[in-house]
């Protein structure tokens, strides 16, 4: 057979049908128009399960992929011939989406949105806390606060930094009665700004005595052998407001001063701006008099447990099921340990103790069963004049020391002040991120009290003051741990460290000054206003202080109630 050639072939075929199959009107699919393509479309991906997630959130989906995919090939769904209308039938069908939602809840984060806590800022140095610098909240000379992040000015809220944490709704530590008016509303932005420059301030006299220091208790903290258990001692101590203080009333008698008050309540008006509990104290003016006063049972007396924690323990209305861990109840914990830690790591012996220059005000043998705790009273005065003050203002008054110890260079006497930190549950809530003290004491103790810094600012703050205050030499932490999480009854303790006063303050970033500037300006707010009886509240839930003008039998007749109930019961 003679070859063939392709041209041939070529020739060969029917001139209407070229290459291919063969035309044909049909379509594979019934009602399926022809879709042009070409070579410069571009595909994109099979399935892209974070398309609809990204276009919600604006993120990935506007930086890269917007750029990336604005030519993929059907993107443009109105336009596409091959979008799928939904059937009838699937109207009643929906798909569960367990995503988060953007709405943000009562959920608990880092911190409050709005709540101004804030330790404040160093006081200037050229303001140094004159009369009547505050304005009442409010209208245009009020403090104004927005929800802006108030970085350098910029705007929009910071999510995910102090907007979580939910309002807490606590109580007052007072009862504000309807015949109470207020007078003065000062928030803390304000406070904060306050300065003054007080000296050291000088000893009028001491009472009292001082058993010494038992240095055995110095041991490394942490260890096995430092560890002891905490005993209670049946010891008479006494916690005397300013006004029923013999000595104090001598010293106005004699005119020595101007303010009077005891070193537990005016730490706590220096350190107000660290604080978040509600505390009140009872002012009163009598002449050129003014008295510093608590009540009994003042929330002043109690010994807080991490209130200035993110996560501060809850209430038991606020859902905690744990009511040994709630405030109330580590705050009587804490109080209870603070008061028979003291008097465990001294060396009672009537023959080796140190004798003030007077006897104990206070204690009466005729009355008292147990024998007197260690402790002496320094009556200290300070001088919170201004350059303007055409007669001097002095503050006298009432600091406590708990023990003396020898030094080992000179062998003087350096006079102590000692107090008790406590752990409960480092795994249980409201802990604040505290490290286990008996693993982490030992190896990382400055880890463990940074922490308390942060968890504590308030209450170590005014012990600092509190030791500044009496010109103690030294200040004793101890650190107290419960001998099982579950129980608060018995504890153990696992060491002792010791710290200069002023040093711990200025570790704390804790400004005097500003402190003294808060005293000078709330006694000036009370020497403008006519003699009487008022009361200063921090106010439960915001940074402000309210002080209010009551009648002269305020919290009188709660004491003769008390003490009416008291009668009956003896008989």
């Amino acid at each position: 057979m003679a070859p063939v050639s392709l041209l041939d072939l070529v020739a060969a075929l029917p001139s209407n049908d070229g290459w291919g199959p063969a035309a044909s009107e049909e379509t594979m699919l019934d009602g399926v128009p022809f879709q042009p393509y070409s070579k410069a479309d571009k595909l994109g991906r099979m399935a892209d399960w974070t398309e609809g997630k990204d276009r919600e959130r604006g993120g990935r989906q506007q930086f890269g992929r917007n750029y990336r995919d604005q030519q993929v090939y059907g993107a443009n769904q109105a336009s596409n011939p091959f979008a799928i209308a939904a059937a009838e039938e699937e109207a009643t069908f929906s798909v569960v989406d367990n995503t988060r939602t953007s709405a943000r809840g009562r959920g608990f984060g880092r911190g409050g949105g709005t709540v101004f806590r804030g330790r404040g800022q160093r006081g200037g140095q050229t303001q140094r806390g004159g009369r009547g610098t505050f304005q009442r909240v409010g209208g245009r000379g009020g403090q104004q606060y927005d929800n802006r992040g108030g970085r350098g000015g910029r705007g929009g809220r910071r999510f995910g930094w102090r907007d979580d944490k939910p309002q807490r709704n606590r109580d007052a530590s007072v009862q504000v009665k309807p015949d109470w008016s207020v007078l003065e509303e000062i928030d803390f932005a304000r406070l904060a700004k306050l300065n003054l420059d007080t000296g050291e301030g000088e000893d009028l006299d001491s009472y009292g005595f001082l058993f010494y220091y038992d240095r055995s208790y110095d041991k490394q903290p942490g260890a096995v052998t430092s560890q002891r258990k905490l005993n209670v001692l049946e010891r008479a101590a006494y916690n005397v407001t300013t006004s029923s203080d013999p000595i104090i009333h001598e010293l106005a008698e004699k005119d020595e001063a101007t303010i009077f008050a005891t070193d537990n309540i005016l730490s706590m008006l220096m350190c107000a701006t660290k604080s978040v509990y509600s505390w009140d104290m009872v002012i009163t003016r009598r002449g050129n008099k003014v008295f510093i006063d608590k009540r009994e049972n003042s929330a002043l007396d109690m010994v807080t447990v991490n209130e200035n924690a993110t996560d501060a323990p809850l209430e038991i209305s606020e859902g905690n099921k744990d009511s040994m861990n709630s405030p109330g109840a580590l705050m009587l914990e804490a109080t209870h340990i603070n008061n028979v830690f003291p008097l465990q790591v001294v060396l009672e012996s009537q023959t080796s103790k140190l004798n003030m220059s007077h006897e104990h005000p206070f204690y009466n043998e005729e009355v008292e069963t147990d024998p007197p705790a260690s402790k002496a009273y320094r009556y200290r005065r300070f001088d919170l004049s201004l350059e303007r003050d055409e007669e001097p203002l002095h503050l006298i008054v009432r600091t406590e020391l708990d023990a003396v110890v020898k030094n080992n260079i000179n062998g003087e006497d350096q006079f102590l002040t000692i107090k008790a930190l406590n752990e409960f549950d480092n795994k249980a809530q409201g802990s604040g991120g505290a490290l286990d003290w008996r693993t982490k004491l030992a190896s990382q103790r400055g880890a463990v009290l940074a922490t308390e810094m942060k968890n504590n600012s308030c209450k170590l703050a005014r012990w600092a003051v509190q030791s500044i205050l009496a010109k103690a030499d030294t200040m004793k932490l101890g650190f107290v741990s419960r001998t099982n999480p579950k129980n608060n009854n018995d504890h153990v303790i696992l060491g002792v460290l010791t710290n200069k006063p002023r040093d711990f303050a200025n570790q704390m970033a804790l400004n005097l000054n500003n402190g003294w500037g808060i005293v000078r300006t709330i006694v000036d707010m009370c020497l403008k206003m006519e003699e009487g009886k008022y009361v200063l509240v921090k106010d439960p839930n915001k940074p402000v202080l309210r002080l209010y003008s009551v009648p002269e039998n305020t919290f009188e007749e709660d004491i003769d109630e008390g003490q009416i109930a008291e009668d009956d019961a003896e008989e």
